[in-house]
């Protein structure tokens, strides 16, 4: 288990534009999640 933790610590720390494009893709999926949400709760209809 160490020698994946240790992998992984290393691949985070190389950095560069990969990490910050995986984070600015999931923030955008997140925030596309959270206006359909809204979205959907605003027009349903109450009967």
């Amino acid at each position: 288990m160490t020698g994946l933790s240790t992998e992984l610590l290393a691949a985070a720390d190389q950095g560069g534009p990969g990490t910050v494009l995986r984070v600015v893709i999931l923030v955008g999926l997140l925030g596309a999640a959270l206006v359909a949400w809204l979205l959907l709760r605003g027009y349903r209809r109450e009967d």
